[in-house]
């Protein structure tokens, strides 16, 4: 491997709970009281899939306006309260400082990757290469973000490894043919096994050297 790509929500971050809440409060303004399960089957396919298959759902026509407003309702929630999870600097650190290439491919806007990145004071520079949701056609689990990133970095995808917390997300890079460390933070393992990662973790900290298929230790 010459390149780790990382996911960013529920990876670097447990942003999870804080989208859905606001997701439920912003369709709430809307007459629609969803529950927090009706988005699982959405995770990791972006907000525009996230907050339009709960509307529809519920029989609500889908405007931009109401992605905003979550959004809006969302930015408030983190201040203060988003952290990165345990382990997520050390990684960081250690993968930079044996030169490892590094990208970041999120199914999220960029307004939210650089709101989330600021809020886990994680510096946007730390990655060669940043690839957001609304920048690819197809999202997760279709494999166009993963391979955008090899692309731009300029990496053959076989030689990529990605860490993923989401079935959609692993499905995305089993399906770019990128190695795949699944982290079992927002989905069990036995429901990341369903997707077929070559390894899962219980939570990044755990993530080691072999896993990632680096050839040295770092």
């Amino acid at each position: 491997m010459e390149a780790v790509i990382f996911d960013m929500d529920g990876v670097l971050t447990d942003s999870e709970p804080l989208i859905n809440r606001a997701a439920i409060d912003g369709l709430r303004e809307y007459g629609i009281d969803a529950e927090p399960e009706d988005f699982r089957p959405y995770v990791g396919m972006g907000e525009d899939h996230y907050i339009r298959g709960v509307a529809q759902k519920y029989g609500l026509k889908y405007v931009p306006a109401i992605k905003a407003r979550v959004y809006a309702i969302y930015f408030n929630l983190i201040s203060g309260q988003l952290k990165a999870f345990p382990g997520v600097r050390a990684l960081l650190d250690q993968l930079r400082a044996h030169s490892v290439r590094l990208g970041l491919a999120s199914s999220a806007d960029r307004i939210k990757i650089e709101a989330n990145l600021k809020a886990i004071d994680v510096d946007p520079a730390w990655f060669e290469v940043i690839i957001a949701g609304d920048e690819v056609g197809n999202k997760k689990p279709a494999p166009d973000i993963y391979l955008a990133a090899a692309k731009k970095l300029g990496v053959a995808p076989r030689r990529c490894c990605v860490i993923e917390d989401a079935v959609n997300g692993v499905r995305a890079a089993k399906a770019a043919g990128m190695r795949c460390v699944a982290v079992a933070q927002s989905f069990s393992a036995s429901e990341l096994q369903a997707a077929s990662p070559d390894c899962i973790r219980p939570d990044i900290g755990s993530i080691l050297p072999a896993d990632l298929g680096l050839k040295r230790e770092v």
